[in-house]
């Protein structure tokens, strides 16, 4: 008995020691890709101060305040040089990160990019632009980590097709973004690098996955950045922060980024596919980025991507348009000001001479639990639990991470109960919905049914003659620990990921006082909890922007951002 008793206290001693060990390990990763990335902001500070001393005359301000459209403009006549608008931007991002922890890390290559530009025979149509990219996007001898400690071993081998093409457009990459742990959260934090907060409000989040973009640009300290977007990872970044931001339909820039972690983050065989966009403060920005990627370039080296050159005809076409819309969606209700803002924009949009058609997507309640949360729970989140060993989970994605964890009886009993049941609080049917698994025959059943309801969406669009469809955006901004417990909100982005369309974001007005009263009077779906935690979300919110989300069909990328473009140029004069 004593023998046994001393083998399972030796045993128990060991186990805790194993433990210790492991976290010791993951602390020691997590703090070198720390010392990494404060290195390369040290570096980068020391080039900015150097470059200030050697032209003390430069007009950063001035600099700073430039459109895309005219920065391009001065870069291409020579009347700017490509080295005074990469040091005046990093100067400014440096600031941002300060104030907002933003970037991940810092990309020293930018000096090598700004001397084989100056070299190239002919000056692309991003010539000299600096531009920020999302931590995943890969970039040669750089990290891709998606917030996680397995991926902090692993350097980029070449860069991804997207910086290639940016590059040979005379674009210089000089910032990777910071995201949330795995992708899979739009609050902006991980373990590793810590978290991101809004530039305008620092109580707030700026969204996610692309948050750290989205922090970076709507603090100034990028003209032009790339986010990527499987429910909502632009457009919300986008309307929290108060930008312009596109996801194109999927295969428009279908490229791959990284191959760290099990799965593509970009390109895996999902019915529900990622899509890369850019994001910037006006959309003539986002059009200009569309054309010079969709360029020979792109299709020589990715030969998936069709070769659909950008259509400028469509985008300046000044045609009157029919156009649906909604102000909600049933099914996970907006705040009031969302709702103001695609009602305002409405009638601007009938002033001007387009014709408004009444919309009812259908469905959404069935799309939410039995399309898009299943396309990458089938397992019962088994696969994204694997991206954790060995890791330290960041606190606002515990919420998910525990539903997970719920044994697969447990899951079971727990969809079993709520299938009867008409409404059902949208975080419970969450964590039965990702609880179920299948055979094979009904995996290929589900992406069918995802089939099934793009044609039932489609036709519901033609019958009505519809051109273009404006809608809500989740929004305002988020307090800060929100977006975790409120996965399930999305319900407004994740729809056009279901259905693959083109979708953009443009801010046309900002929180009022009279839109912080009317929400005292928000009861959402049910009045439930979940409700009451959406209306402390987003309290707080005066003088946020406030945005309205813009959509086509497939291909038509042109025509939803020509849209985005009436859609602000009716808001600015508002």
């Amino acid at each position: 008995l004593s023998a046994a008793l001393t083998l399972l206290c030796g045993s128990a001693a060991a186990v805790v020691v194993w433990k210790w060990l492991s976290k010791r390990q993951i602390q020691k990763k997590m703090e070198e890709a720390r010392r990494t990335r404060d290195e390369g902001v040290r570096k980068m500070v020391k080039a900015v101060q150097q470059f200030r001393e050697q032209v003390p005359s430069v007009q950063m301000d001035a600099i700073l305040s430039l459109p895309l459209l005219e920065l391009t403009q001065r870069l291409q006549e020579g009347s700017l040089s490509p080295k005074t608008v990469l040091y005046t931007y990093l100067g400014k991002a440096l600031e941002v990160t300060q104030q907002t922890n933003c970037l991940r890390h810092f990309i020293p290559e930018c000096e090598e990019q700004l001397q084989d530009i100056q070299r190239q025979s002919a000056k692309g149509l991003l010539y000299g632009v600096p531009v920020s990219i999302k931590d995943h996007i890969g970039h040669k001898g750089h990290l891709s980590t998606c917030g996680l400690v397995q991926c902090l071993d692993t350097l980029m081998q070449e860069d991804s097709v997207l910086v290639k093409v940016l590059k040979k457009q005379g674009a210089i990459p000089f910032a990777m973004t910071n995201v949330p742990q795995s992708l899979f959260n739009y609050e902006c934090s991980n373990p590793i690098f810590g978290q991101t907060i809004n530039p305008l409000n620092h109580q707030k989040s700026p969204g996610g996955s692309s948050g750290g973009e989205g922090a970076l640009i709507a603090g100034g300290g990028s003209i032009l950045g790339i986010g990527s977007d499987v429910g909502g990872s632009i457009r919300l970044p986008s309307s929290f922060c108060g930008l312009c931001g596109f996801k194109p339909t999927a295969e428009r820039l279908r490229v791959w980024c990284t191959h760290v972690l099990n799965v593509d983050v970009c390109s895996c065989p999902t019915p529900v596919p990622c899509a890369l966009g850019p994001m910037a403060r006006d959309v003539d920005s986002l059009a200009l980025c569309m054309k010079a990627l969709l360029c020979k370039e792109m299709f020589r080296l990715d030969p998936t991507v069709p070769p659909i050159p950008f259509d400028e005809e469509v985008y300046s076409s000044s045609a009157p348009l029919r156009v649906g819309y909604y102000d909600t969606d049933g099914y996970f209700p907006l705040s009031p000001c969302m709702r103001r803002a695609v009602q305002e924009t409405k009638r601007a949009l009938e002033a001007a001479g387009h014709q408004l058609v009444p919309f009812s997507p259908p469905r959404i309640h069935y799309v939410m639990t039995e399309l898009f949360l299943k396309t990458f729970f089938a397992d019962g989140g088994r696969a994204w639990l694997d991206v954790f060993t060995g890791d330290t989970v960041d606190p606002t994605l515990k919420p998910q991470v525990n539903c997970c964890k719920i044994p697969r009886l447990g899951k079971k009993l727990l969809a079993l109960i709520l299938k009867p049941l008409v409404i059902i609080p949208p975080p419970i049917k969450y964590v039965a919905t990702i609880c179920i698994c299948r055979s094979v025959k009904e995996m290929w059943n589900h992406h069918h049914q995802i089939q099934v309801y793009r044609s039932e969406f489609i036709a519901q669009w033609k019958e009505l003659q519809l051109d273009v469809m404006l809608c809500p955006v989740l929004g305002p901004a988020f307090t800060s620990g929100y977006p975790g417990k409120l996965l399930t909100a999305i319900s407004s982005t994740m729809l056009y990921n279901v259905l693959n369309f083109p979708a953009g974001v443009v801010p046309v007005s900002r929180v009022t006082e009279a839109d912080e009263e009317e929400l005292k009077l928000y009861q959402g779906c049910c009045d439930d909890p979940w409700d009451r935690t959406m209306k402390q979300a987003v309290a707080g919110a005066v003088g946020l922007p406030v945005a309205v989300q813009c959509v086509a069909l497939p291909w038509q990328e042109e025509l939803c951002l020509r849209f985005m473009k009436e859609v602000e140029t009716l808001s600015q004069e508002k």
